[in-house]
This record gives structure tokens, sequence and C-alpha cells, in this order.
């Protein structure tokens, strides 16, 4: 394994806030676990905040936090859909490098990000990345798209690995090992993702998708494991050995994904990418820890 690859979350955050700091918007920033989360950050070095929303209740929230108002700006725009435009507006200003989601709908905040004349459209597709640490795996493992794609078409599927190879090479991951899972390893008409599976790698091997080694349709458990591999006779150079982890739906991505935050004690980091910046885009259930996390990984890919 390189030198170079990152592994954990302790050592990317030991690598942001070592490099200079941040400027992130956060679009209707007024909760606890937001501002905690926020807190840190400044403390490590790695953001400098601009706070977009209801101005006397991010006062109050950062005095209750002890955050230091002098290491924040703040934009008065209590109304969510407001405080939405007005975080996008400041980083296609260059106000802000990064844009997180406060206590805003998913759908509003998307929908400023793709105003086709105030957003952050770059033309490329939009995905999340999943980034977890989980003890019984010994590297980071990428895990898309379980936040923002409902159910992809091959097309978008490869836009998809795309992003994520991206994310891989951030992180020190030059040539990624990329599984597109399934339930079963054998291509059946009836199952979209063993079908898609197959064409994704045969893209891949044409050069239509860069830089990755790929297999699929695969199971989780042989993607993961190579003695389950070699029990069920598969050879497959990313089993047991996955970076990039390609689910079939957002719904099989969210359930993966909170199952080892929620049963493994996984520690979990999640952006939105193909936008003009990262997005730090959560669910209201994560933890100020999560937050930080997906903040450091949006520092190290800017």
């Amino acid at each position: 394994m390189s030198e170079d690859r990152i592994t954990t979350f302790d050592q990317l955050l030991s690598i942001v806030k070592g490099r200079e700091r941040k400027r992130l918007a956060i679009a209707a920033a007024e909760g606890e676990e937001i501002i905690e989360a926020v807190k840190q950050a400044v403390e490590e070095g790695i953001i400098s905040p601009l706070l977009v929303g209801d101005q006397a209740k991010l006062t109050e929230l950062c005095g209750k936090k002890n955050l230091d108002l002098t290491e924040v700006e703040i934009v008065h725009a209590p109304d969510p859909t407001l405080a939405a435009k007005a975080a996008v507006e400041a980083v296609k200003q260059g106000k802000a490098e990064m844009l997180m989601k406060g206590k805003v709908n998913t759908s509003t905040l998307l929908k400023a990000v793709l105003d086709k004349e105030s957003g952050l459209r770059t033309g490329a597709f939009l995905s999340h990345v999943a980034v977890i640490e989980v003890e019984s795996y010994p590297k980071l493992m990428l895990v898309t798209d379980g936040g923002m794609n409902i159910r992809p078409d091959i097309k978008q599927k490869a836009e998809i690995i795309d992003n994520a190879v991206e994310v891989a090479k951030r992180l020190g991951v030059e040539r990624p090992k990329v599984s597109c899972l399934a339930a079963v390893e054998l291509v059946n008409p009836d199952m979209q993702e063993t079908v898609d599976a197959a064409g994704l790698v045969k893209m891949a091997e044409r050069g239509d998708i860069k830089d990755v080694i790929m297999d699929g349709p695969i199971a989780f458990d042989a993607a993961i494991n190579r003695e389950a591999a070699r029990t069920k006779g598969i050879i497959s150079p990313v089993a047991g050995d996955s970076d990039i982890f390609l689910v079939p739906d957002i719904a099989s991505g969210n359930i993966f994904v909170k199952s080892l935050i929620y049963l493994a004690g996984a520690k979990v980091g999640g952006l939105v990418v193909g936008a003009g910046a990262p997005i730090v885009l959560l669910s209201r259930s994560d933890s100020a820890q999560t937050k930080l996390y997906s903040i450091a990984l949006g520092a190290k890919i800017t």
C-alpha cells in the first residue's frame, strides 16, 4: 500500500489541518451538531466558516458552544431557501470554497446549486461519495451513490464511478479497485444491476472508464473478503481488496452505510461531488464527528 495513501480519518485530519484554511459556507447553519463540528474544524485550523442563517440564533449557538465569533462570519438569512441561495452565491463569488447543508432540505439546497444562472453547475454529473473507516477493513471504503441518485442507469453509473475515482485519487489511490455490487456474480436479465455491472466492466476494459481495476457483478462478501471469494470459486482482481463500492441504487447505498455506522461503529464522511465545489451533504441524524470528517474530506479534495 502506498505511503501517500490516506487510510484513516485521523490521518486525513492531520493532513488538512497542516494546510491553509478553506472557506466553508453553511446554508441554514442553526444546529447544535453543526456548530459543534464547525468549532472543532476551526480549532483544528481546517476552515474559516461563513454561517448563513438567522443571525440571532447563530450568535446564541456560537456562545453556547464557545465558538469564538471573531473566527466566523455570519450572513443574516433567516429563511432556509434564502440561506441556501446566499450560501451558494458565496461559493459562486469566490467568498467560500466549500458548501455545506445545514438545517435546510436537501432538495432546496440542490435547487440552488443547480440553478442555471446562479448555481454551481459545471456540466459534470453530481453524485454522492461516502468514505468509510471500519476496524475490520484495512483501508478506507468509498461507497457510491447512497445519497443523491435514486436509480441511476448505466451511463450515470459510469459518471458516478468517475466521480468516486477522482475522490480516491485525492486520497492517494492512483488506480482504485471498483466492485460493482449485486446479490450474485452471474448476469441475470431480471436483475438490472448485474447487466449494468457487466457493461461497466466492458467499458473499463475499453478505456471508457479510466484509471480503474473493475469487476462485477460481484456480491459484497466476495468484494470485501478474499476467503469468501475463494470459497465461491471467484477469481477477481478486486476480491477482498476493493476501494470503491458501486451500489445499485440509493436505497441499498443508504442502508449499507447506515448499517456500518450503527452496527459496526464505522467512521464516515460524505460529499456530493461534480459541482463547482465540494458539497458536505449529510443526514439530520449525523453526528458532529461525521460532519467534521466530511468537512475534512471536502478540504482535502478542494
